[in-house]
């Protein structure tokens, strides 16, 4: 067993919901084996779309049918690109109600995470079928949906069982494979969020959770190249990274050991239709973008010197929820986005009294949480050279944000969810316009986003 194969058995231990996951050469071929040992036979229902039925669903139909099971399908068009939402999910409920068939999603992150949520509404176990190590939504008990505009995870149980082949994945789509690697580097800004929340006492640290992210996240990045090339070797680390964040999402109980500002500005982007060169923006590609600046917030933040925090003037100036609300409606106008941002606003929204009291142990814990922090973070010129490597986006403007739409993103961002984050603590401390306004300008391109 080598060490990708350890740390799947070692999320599996743990696990409540996945009773196996076969990442192997050759493991489709074990499909319908699996499918009887862990389901109890009965009728397959592949859900799939048209590239991921070509990638896998076509020889995993003939492999079921050679053994005796029976098969329904449900192809969807590849074009447009299905959107991960949960109302994409209820056509799915529909077209499952009229049997007791086991969904069998066929497919990456919006196949798997539509599968999920329509397998959990009613009351099923299902299998999925993995096309490509391109998010780290396989293992998790959460489906990153949006519903009326509106992203957000929605706790689900994850699969009881997961077939991963790695000659079908290291043959996806070279992008594909760099939305994960994307998504995967992700954890570093996430991690570094989860400590600043741990160290000011808003939600500290759960050490398995933790150990099961960040432990190898390192070596799992350690080879862009090679993911970039597909080789086998790379991809089956990249994957049982992957997967491990889920488990670990799955042992927390939310997000938390695998979102932080990254998500939250990748979210922004894809409640908002980010499209370049005609092509919805994917979640890994807007992650990307998401972490270099989350890092870039970082590296302004680390250079501070937090003497010059002026406690008792922050505290008097700083905006109570009443001003916040205005502005999240100046930012999204009337829409399901301003609604719910309110709402996660007024979540974690603090009085003036707490406001004093964590910018007070903010300065008294700040040598070793800049310590930490250091440890925990890259610099944002080197993550961005290890998302070019992978063949991941580098700058913004390779996914079409320029300088403006960027710092709007960021500052925005801040509200769309009650997690403390790099952003929170900026917005506390009265900074964050100013670390946005570092940011290093781009080639001066504009591309058209609009704001």
């Amino acid at each position: 067993m080598n060490a990708a194969q350890q740390t799947i058995a070692g999320g599996l231990k743990v696990s409540k919901s996945i009773a196996a996951v076969d990442l192997s050469t050759g493991a489709l071929a074990q499909a319908p084996a699996l499918l009887k040992a862990h389901f109890g036979g009965g009728t397959a229902f592949l859900i799939a779309d048209e590239n991921t039925w070509a990638a896998a669903g076509l020889a995993l139909d003939a492999q079921l049918r050679a053994a005796a099971i029976a098969v329904k399908t449900h192809v969807l068009p590849a074009k447009p690109k299905p959107k991960p939402s949960v109302e994409l999910a209820q056509t799915l409920i529909g077209a499952l109600q009229g049997s007791d068939a086991i969904p069998i999603a066929v497919g990456s992150g919006v196949i798997n995470d539509v599968v999920k949520y329509a397998a959990f509404k009613l009351g099923r176990p299902y299998l999925c079928v993995a096309t490509a190590a391109s998010m780290d939504g396989y293992t998790s008990a959460g489906a990153p949906l949006s519903e009326k505009g509106f992203k957000k995870t929605i706790q689900c149980a994850p699969p009881r069982a997961i077939v991963a082949d790695l000659d079908v994945l290291s043959k996806a789509p070279p992008d594909m494979t760099s939305w994960g690697y994307s998504d995967l580097a992700g954890k570093i800004p996430a991690g570094a969020d989860w400590i600043l929340a741990d160290e000011l006492g808003i939600e500290p640290i759960a050490p398995a959770a933790w150990t099961m992210v960040q432990g190898h996240l390192r070596d799992f990045l350690s080879h862009p190249q090679a993911v970039a090339r597909g080789e086998p070797a790379a991809i089956e680390n990249l994957f049982a990274g992957l997967s491990l964040v889920g488990f670990a999402m799955e042992l927390y109980g939310s997000s938390r050991p695998a979102s932080g500002a990254d998500h939250q500005i990748a979210h922004l982007w894809e409640m908002r239709g980010l499209e370049h060169d005609g092509e919805a923006v994917s979640h890994g590609s807007c992650v990307a973008i998401g972490s270099l600046a989350a890092l870039r917030l970082y590296s302004w933040f680390l250079a501070q010197d937090m003497a010059r925090l002026d406690i008792e003037a922050t505290v008097a100036q700083a905006p109570d929820f009443a001003a916040k609300a205005e502005a999240i409606q100046s930012a999204f106008g009337p829409s399901e986005i301003a609604d719910r941002s309110i709402e996660e606003t007024r979540l974690k929204h603090v009085g003036k009294d707490v406001l004093r009291q964590r910018l007070t142990r903010l300065k008294e814990v700040w040598p070793r949480l800049k310590a930490r922090l250091e440890g925990q973070v890259i610099n944002p010129e080197d993550f961005a050279a290890m998302l070019l490597m992978a063949g991941a986006p580098s700058t913004p403007m390779d996914i079409g944000v320029d300088d403006r739409y960027l710092r709007w993103t960021v500052l925005s961002s801040l509200y769309l969810r009650s997690r403390y984050t790099i952003l929170d603590v900026l917005d506390d401390t009265g900074w964050l316009q100013a670390a946005v306004n570092a940011f290093p300008a781009s080639s001066g391109i504009k591309t058209g986003a609009t704001v």
